[in-house]
């Protein structure tokens, strides 16, 4: 008698893990750094001519309408889908990685492997948990598995930047809809016994503080924008940070400092350039970039509020400055319906294939399932991976041979069941 389709498909991943190594690989080798956006082009290609080896109805998609996708720096999405009836399960990993920065050992895009281990820029965030998606729909066809909806596999840009002309592209034209999609799983790099369930909301915004020029052996006849804003930062530091300290989300986020709501001075520029010839001018401009991250309970208006609140003290402890808040980005918190069942597919193939319960997190930072959930309008949306999450942006970042493979068997069961 054949072999029950699970075992099928877990000795088809075991067959293909030279295959899923190499294609992780193969897109370590490419460097996609954002910014500027290099080599979109030649990974999605390279991501599409896989899926087309596999049998998929493959799409190349430009992000035509988004002023990042320019002639020198093209935004190049990729689909591939492997038809079937009703609403799809999609998987979505983008091939975009940040800049190399400093402390390699090794070849930053080398795509070797020691040891075990994959490494370069973007084998843990995410190349290899694009790999181990594009894989296990593979392993589904190979073992001969039927499947009643259809899965689609996405490598999709600019995710490190926002993902704007990547999955809200892709959901801005529909190819991912609450119609079209029934369950979304990303493969970001939480570990192959982890579901993360959702992420913390941004409030990312400037305030800018005007004073008047003045001259520098004068400065009463001046007021100085830098001295306006030190009460600002003063007021950040003393009675915004240990109140925010003070608040923790139920949501079950990782690192554990992170359950907490956090503001960041992300930078500050005022008066004239340090290492420009002097001139005696008191400031009459300083502007400062703020990432407040705020939870759940607390919600964007109350987060607003609580700022706008903060600079009109600032701003009435100098009446001769003026104050002004721009917003820069915003990012509502999202997080999975409890009873989702894409979440009871990937804890039941983790607990089969790890062999050990899985745990539900929710993430610091906030990566493509705010899109999914807002634009698209798909709640069923979670992320699962490979890779260690504090390898993310590291130099020598590397992520296990084991868990690419052992990661692959679990979406592929996983989907297996979201699509029967």
């Amino acid at each position: 008698m054949p072999a029950p389709p699970i075992d099928r498909i877990v000795a088809e991943v075991d067959r293909a893990a030279d295959e899923i190594v190499d294609f992780a690989s193969r897109l370590v080798r490419i460097p996609t750094v954002n910014p500027p956006g290099q080599e979109y082009e030649t990974c999605a290609n390279v991501i599409a001519d896989q899926l087309r080896a596999h049998g998929a109805n493959v799409y190349l998609l430009p992000a035509i309408g988004r002023f990042e996708h320019t002639s020198e720096h093209p935004r190049i999405n990729v689909v591939g889908r492997i038809d079937g009836a009703g609403p799809a399960v999609h998987l979505t990993g983008h091939f975009d990685v940040v800049p190399t920065g400093q402390g390699w050992t090794r070849d930053p895009f080398g795509g070797e492997v020691v040891n075990g281990l994959l490494y370069g820029r973007g084998s843990c965030d995410m190349k290899a948990g694009l790999a181990a998606a594009v894989f296990a729909a593979e392993a589904i066809r190979r073992a001969g598995v039927a499947h009643t909806a259809p899965i689609e596999i996405s490598g999709t840009v600019d995710e490190e930047s926002g993902g704007f002309a990547g999955v809200a592209w892709l959901a801005e034209n529909r190819w991912l809809s609450r119609e079209r999609t029934k369950a979304v799983i990303i493969p970001e790099p939480f570990g192959v016994d982890r579901v993360c369930i959702g992420h913390r909301g941004v409030y990312w915004f400037e305030v800018v503080a005007e004073g008047r020029i003045a001259h520098g052996s004068m400065p009463y006849l001046g007021v100085s924008a830098i001295e306006g804003m030190s009460h600002l930062l003063d007021l950040v530091r003393d009675e915004l940070g240990p109140a925010l300290a003070g608040r923790i989300t139920a949501m079950p986020v990782v690192p554990e400092g992170s359950r907490h709501a956090t503001i960041n001075i992300n930078g500050i520029e005022g008066g004239q350039p340090v290492d420009e010839v002097p001139s005696p001018c008191v400031a009459d401009q300083c502007r400062a970039v703020f990432d407040r991250r705020f939870l759940l309970e607390e919600g964007l208006d109350r987060t607003r509020a609580e700022i706008a609140a903060l600079v009109a003290k600032a701003q009435s402890r100098m009446p001769g400055v003026k104050f002004s808040i721009e917003d820069r980005m915003i990012v509502e918190p999202t997080c999975a319906p409890e009873d989702a069942p894409v979440i009871g597919a990937l804890t039941g193939a983790i607990a089969r294939i790890v062999g050990r319960p899985a745990t539900l997190v929710a993430s610091p930072g906030t990566y493509d399932q705010k899109h999914v959930a807002r634009i698209a309008g798909v709640p069923q949306c979670v992320a699962y991976g490979p890779g260690e999450l504090a390898m993310a942006h590291q130099p020598d970042e590397y992520c296990s041979v084991e868990d690419i493979v052992m990661a692959t068997k679990v979406l592929a069961l996983a989907v297996l069941t979201l699509t029967e």
